[in-house]
């Protein structure tokens, strides 16, 4: 399920944080500790960092947090367990490779499941230049290859630059109704 509110979080004067939660009709800040206070600078997740024009020395972080829910994320062999084994939910991976022109091919067609079943399932991609071993383990032979997983175990494998109604119908066999 995707993220109802969005955050955008600033460091204070004093160095403490301040998120101001931007949702359809209300506006709440929340104030949380200081850096120097126990709150470590990486407790807090954000895609990308501006400066205000008007003063360089206070950093807005911005979190995009519900557009990474519905994000295609990028899995390799060190995140392997954690992201696609360990879920709860059903995963859905693209075996790909830069050079590949069928991967470019299917890669919007994923990236639209992603945004489509945002919550229901998780969107992987794995880099088989980079991540050999996984790929020789699931027998991954050709690419494009999107592997399908339900409590950690591989239940499906659709090889090709396939329609988009192709990985749909599979994703609907795996998706709790």
């Amino acid at each position: 399920m995707a993220l109802e509110n969005c955050l955008q979080v600033s460091t204070t004067r004093v160095g403490g944080v301040q998120c101001h939660i931007h949702s359809f009709s209300s506006k709440e800040k929340l104030n949380l500790p200081t850096f120097n206070k126990g709150l470590k600078k990486s407790a807090l997740s954000y895609s990308s960092l501006r400066y205000s024009k008007t003063n360089s020395r206070k950093p807005l972080f911005v979190c995009k947090a519900r557009e990474a829910l519905d994000q295609v994320q990028v899995v390799t062999e060190s995140t392997w367990n954690n992201s696609v084994i360990a879920s709860e939910n059903p995963v859905l991976v693209e075996f790909w490779a830069p050079w590949c022109g069928p991967c470019r091919m299917i890669a919007p067609v994923i990236d639209e499941l992603a945004k489509e079943y945002s919550g229901k399932i998780n969107c992987y991609k794995l880099n088989t230049d980079d991540s050999p071993n996984i790929a020789t383990q699931y027998g991954i032979r050709s690419i494009p290859t999107v592997l399908f997983f339900k409590n950690g175990e591989k239940k499906e494998s659709v090889i090709g630059a396939v329609p988009k109604s192709t990985l749909s119908a599979t994703i609907e066999k795996y998706v709790e109704q």
